[in-house]
Order: structure tokens, then sequence, then C-alpha cells
């Protein structure tokens, strides 16, 4: 029996009996296998290997000898577990480093020749401001003949939220709220936050001079825009003030930011303040960008493990997006429709959904897209759904995301709950807390999006 990632899977498992519970199982194990392909040492395993004098990052091969010193540099969720794989197979190279981690990990962290500095995610903090000013004066020390290993992953934009002049960490924090609440994809709200930072949007680079940069990156992004991971610390930056501009225009928050957002963006759009740097600009030829895990791994892991067990399995997409609700509506007329022509099925989607928050409630945009799925699934014989942040972090909860089937529509009304209601109120955390279905994992250490599996089932 693999080591289990999901901690209450049998307590999943047994919540029903025959042919659900043997779908519950299959769905829950191919989540399982799926996020560890993309743990950091599994994915970093596959891209940088070391002999004695080489460093052999994807098909580039560096001479160790080449360089005076070794720095590893980095920020997310699973910048702790990347760091741990680089020490492994250079420690007798590293000089020193800084990684910064989201506090609730920072303090497990068992590095030797690396420092570990904890900051707050999703919403900045002074810990975060006090970590990324740390990290751009170790930044400054550095010189030409030092490569620099720099480690990203999902969750980096907010952990080092360094502002630019005149914003504070109050205003970038109450902007980064509005965008979430608004409904803004991630690169939308990244978009906007490069521009309101000293060290996103390729700044850092700038900070590094000269050095030679291999940047090994999990993305947690639609689409792998290097920009919009972390909010690209290391690679140049597309987009400009008068993108960021017309996102906050766009969802009417222009008039609601505060006036350090807006004058920041309108030097910006005035020429008073420099734009980020841009694709051709010299500074990144030093650089090396190289994804080693996203969401594609996720799913094509997950299509493996649902072909043994026997399932026919269709990769929907890589891209989803949208509002959560909406996407679990879609995914369960998906099962319906394979289920009128009494066609067994496994469906797969990667991504990353939005939710706009409308009421009061607590929940995550695994466990809205569940909710809603399982009200358009109720009586649809052995139909499932499964919606998990490969973090294991849904929204400000401790659930990872939500499993569903066919039966929890029904078990939410014998128990007098008005599962609508619960929708409207975004209060899918608390939904699932009494109908049963959260799946918990805790922090993963990986991040890299989204994975929905559907399955119907016909015997």
């Amino acid at each position: 029996m693999m080591d289990r990632l999901i901690k209450n899977l049998d307590e999943l498992v047994n919540a029903r009996s025959g042919v659900l519970s043997s779908i519950r199982r299959d769905m829950l194990e191919a989540v399982e296998k799926a996020v560890k392909e993309v743990l950091p040492q599994n994915a970093l395993r596959r891209y940088v290997k070391r002999t004695r004098s080489l460093l052999i990052v994807d098909k580039t091969r560096y001479n160790l000898n080449d360089f005076k010193r070794f720095v590893v540099l980095g920020a997310g969720k699973a910048s702790i577990g990347m760091a741990e794989y680089i020490e492994k197979i250079l420690s007798d190279k590293i000089d020193s480093g800084i990684i910064v981690a989201p506090r609730e990990v920072a303090s497990k962290a068992r590095l030797e020749k690396i420092d570990v500095l904890p900051s707050t995610h999703p919403i900045p903090s002074m810990l975060g401001v006090r970590a990324s000013e740390k990290l751009l004066e170790y930044a400054s020390s550095i010189d030409s003949e030092t490569l620099v290993i720099f480690l990203l992953s999902g969750g980096a934009s907010a952990l080092i939220p360094l502002p630019a002049s005149p914003v504070t960490l109050e205003d970038k924090a109450q902007t980064t709220k509005l965008l979430l609440n608004c409904g803004a994809t991630i690169d939308e709200i990244n978009i906007v936050r490069r521009h309101l930072s000293e060290i996103k949007g390729g700044r850092l680079v700038k900070k590094l001079g000269n050095a030679k940069i291999v940047s090994l990156i999990i993305s947690d992004v639609v689409g792998n825009k290097l920009e919009a991971i972390g909010s690209g610390p290391t690679a140049p930056d597309p987009t400009t003030f008068r993108d960021a501009y017309e996102v906050l225009k766009r969802y009417n928050l222009w008039d609601k930011i505060p006036e350090s957002v807006r004058k920041r963006i309108e030097d910006g759009l005035n020429g008073i303040v420099d734009e980020n740097p841009k694709p051709g600009d010299p500074i990144f030829e030093m650089v090396q960008n190289i994804i080693i895990a996203d969401i594609s791994d996720v799913c094509e892991a997950a299509r493996r493990h649902l072909i043994q067990r026997n399932y026919p399995v269709r990769v929907l997409t890589r891209y989803m997006e949208g509002e959560a609700s909406e996407i679990g509506r879609f995914l369960a007329s998906v099962l319906k429709e394979h289920a009128s022509r009494r066609k067994k099925t496994a469906i797969i989607c990667g991504g990353e959904t939005t939710v706009r928050v409308r009421g009061h409630g607590i929940g995550g945009r695994n466990q809205e897209l569940a909710l809603s799925a399982s009200m358009n699934i109720s009586g649809l014989a052995y139909s499932c759904l499964i919606s998990v942040g490969t973090d294991g972090v849904d929204g400000p909860t401790n659930a990872a995301g939500a499993i569903v089937d066919d039966e929890t529509y029904r078990e939410a009304v014998e128990k007098e709950l008005n599962p609508i209601a619960y929708l409207e109120d975004n209060n899918s955390y608390e939904f699932f807390k009494h109908v049963g279905g959260h799946v918990i994992t805790g922090p993963t250490g990986t991040n890299v999006g989204d994975i929905v599996i559907g399955v119907y089932y016909s015997e």
C-alpha cells in the first residue's frame, strides 16, 4: 500500500458501499498518484541531475568548476521541498541561500545551508515584507562568478509582497482581497500585483546583476505563462501598467482601490515609473527559466491510474478556468451525456477556477465546484466527482477539496439542509462538514492548480 496522502481516504471510501465505494477508491487513489507526481523531489529528479563536475538541468550542462560560488534563492509553497532536493545533490557546493515559505511549514524545514524565512498566504503581511527585504538584500551581494539556483512555485506572489512606493502593504493587501473576491483570474491578479512590486515582473534579476541564474519552476498557472507564475521574479514581463489599469476597470475596482495603488499605476501610465523589464531585455540573457512540473503532469498521472483500473478516460482540458459553480454544473452535464448512452467513462480536468464571493460563508473553489456538481448529478446512478487543490488547501479551510456522488444531494435533503442556499452563501465548507465529503491532505508541499475527476460507471 502506498503512503497515504489523503488522510481520510478510507473514511471517504467506507461512506459508501458496493459500486460507489469502489468508484470512490479509484478516484481518490488517482488523485493521490497525480499529486505525488508533482511533489518537488519527484519533479526535480526528472529534470536536474549531478555528476562529479557537471550540473545537468534539462538539456543544459553547467561545469561546476566555472563558478566560485553557488547560492540558492526562492519562494513558494513548494520551495522547501525543492530546496531539500537541491541541497541533497549540491551540498558540497552550496555556499548559502534564502527561501521564503508559508509560516505553517517554514518552522518544519530541515535544511543545513539554506535559511527559510516565514511568510503568509494568500494575504500578504509584514512578515512577507521583511522576508522580501532580506531576499533582495542578499541578492544585491551576488556577483558574476556565482551560479544562482532560484526555486519558484505557486504562492510566491503573496509570500514576497514587497510593495513599490507609494503603495503600502495594507493597500496592496486590500487590492489583492478585492481582486480575489470579485472573481478575477490568477493571471489577472498577478498582472496587477507585478506592477505594485519591487521584486516581481523580472525586477529580481536586476538585483542579481550579472550572475548566472537557473530558475526551476513548479507552475500553478493555466497556460504556464512565466510572467504569471509567482508574478515572475526572474521572467520578463510582457504586460504593462495599462494592462493592470484595464484589469481593475474590468471588475469595477478602479474607484475602490486605495489611492496609493491608483497613484502607482497612473505614474506608470504617464512614464514617471519605469515599466518592468520586457522580453528581449539583455538582462535575461543570463537566465534559464525551466518549468519542471505543471497540471499536465497531474492529469497524465491520473489518466494512467484510471486506465489501469479499466476506465475509458478522456482529459477534457488542462486549461480549466471560470466560475467554480458553473464548471461544476457543466461537468455534471458531461456525465449526464455519457449516462444517456450508458457509456462508462472517466473525465479529467486541470486548471484553476474562481469564486465570485456573494455570500458570507466559508469555502473554497474546489468545494464550491463539487457542491454545484452534486446538485446536478443527484439520482444519476453510479456517478461521482472529485475536485481537489494540489496544494492541499482549498480557500481558508483545512480541506483540499471534496468528493460527491449521486447520493450526496439526497443525504443533504434528509438532514434538512438546503444545498442551493449553501451554494448561494458560498458556504460549501459547512455543507460538507454536515454531509461528509471533505478531502483532507494538509499542505502537500507542492502547487500546480486543481484537478477534477468525474466518473459515470455503467454496469
